[in-house]
């Protein structure tokens, strides 16, 4: 026979023969309700990370918001990206002579920030969220005014920028709009407005928020001094432990916040202790060890990234997206654990192809 649980009791009289007035301690009943809650929530515990899940409602509502989202396609996140890509040339074409000259004084500064503003910033958060119906509409309408002002610029002679800078400006451009892209979407996710489409996958499938810890890491190598062939005076761990330090604070303070804060994590995404940064720290000290030249690069990242996918498929996949997890820290941050041995081959193919593009460029003149 099973012994009924007293608490059960005693919450469920509230609602039926009970009277405050026969009540000489609220308190202790109320303290009887809330220790009913607490063994009731431990108990159901999704079996995801084996751990008593949080007593707060607004939590498990807002994991539930970011999970199970099947994605996109590959066809509307590139076209979210050419979009942004044609708002920064269409932005340089317009106005390029604001560009060149907002170093010289504060007046020019501040006009190239509200012309940021209003041909990036303002464009952007409306493509990724109201307009991200007419994603298609806006991509042709965006071409047609770059080819427009394209012809007005040739007709005028506006100038623009060319020379060796030319090549250092499109990449601060691009980690740019990296930056921005990553800001606006970790933002924007938790609100209805942003498209359930455009964030994280669960297990299969494309998203725009799928390609956050890529892009950082491929912008990272093309910055690298392994891909503008600069050698370190540093030895590898001097030059590991400066690039990492950063991330690991960063990474630590994370976790101490969500912690404290009871926020939200969806452990599918990275585990239960991992994050962005640890993945970010880890990546680095790694290339740091294995330290190879920009000319072949590509080809180890090539590889890594080939025998990772072959891993994947002969079972590796199914330990990774299985809800089962130990005490141990390796099956409870299986996610961000295993993605260090495919993130470096990402990160090499990026230093390669920087590599590669020099050497073109410098070939053709």
């Amino acid at each position: 026979m099973v012994k009924p649980n007293p608490f059960i009791i005693v919450e469920s009289t509230r609602f039926s023969a009970f009277d405050p007035s026969k009540v000489k301690n609220i308190v202790w009943l109320k303290a009887l309700i809330s220790c009913n809650k607490f063994t009731t929530a431990f108990s159901n515990s999704s079996s995801m990370d084996s751990f008593p899940r949080s007593l707060n409602p607004n939590k498990h509502l807002r994991e539930q918001f970011v999970s199970n989202l099947p994605g996109s396609s590959m066809l509307e996140v590139s076209a979210l990206l050419n979009n942004v890509a044609l708002l920064m040339l269409l932005r340089h074409t317009f106005c390029s002579q604001t560009v060149n000259d907002a170093c010289r004084s504060l007046k020019s500064y501040l006009a190239s920030v509200a012309l940021d503003y209003v041909f990036l910033v303002l464009p952007t958060l409306l493509i990724f969220t109201v307009l991200a119906e007419w994603v298609y509409i806006c991509l042709i309408g965006l071409l047609l005014l770059l080819v427009f002002f394209t012809a007005v610029k040739r007709t005028y002679s506006l100038p623009y920028m060319e020379g060796p800078n030319a090549s250092r400006a499109s990449i601060s451009s691009y980690r740019v709009v990296t930056m921005f892209i990553t800001c606006l979407c970790i933002l924007a996710v938790d609100f209805r407005i942003y498209p359930r489409e455009y964030a994280k996958t669960e297990t299969y499938g494309a998203s725009l928020m799928d390609l956050g810890v890529g892009s950082f890491v491929l912008m990272n190598a093309v910055t690298s001094r392994q891909a503008r062939n600069i050698k370190s005076s540093m030895s590898w761990w001097k030059a590991a432990f400066k690039s990492t330090t950063p991330l690991l604070l960063l990474g630590f303070a994370r976790l101490a916040s969500t912690l404290s804060l009871d926020y939200q994590v969806h452990v599918g995404e990275y585990g239960v202790n991992w994050n962005f940064f640890f993945t970010l720290a880890g990546v680095s000290i790694l290339t740091s060890i294995l330290n190879v030249p920009a000319e072949y690069s590509g080809i180890l990242g090539s590889v890594i990234l080939v025998g990772y996918q072959s891993w994947l498929t002969n079972g590796l996949n199914v330990y990774l997206l299985s809800n089962e997890r130990g005490t141990d820290v390796i099956s409870r941050n299986k996610e961000g654990i295993f993605s260090l041995f495919v993130q470096p081959g990402l990160c090499y193919l990026g230093g390669g192809s920087k590599s590669t593009a020099i050497s073109t460029a410098i070939a053709c003149r």
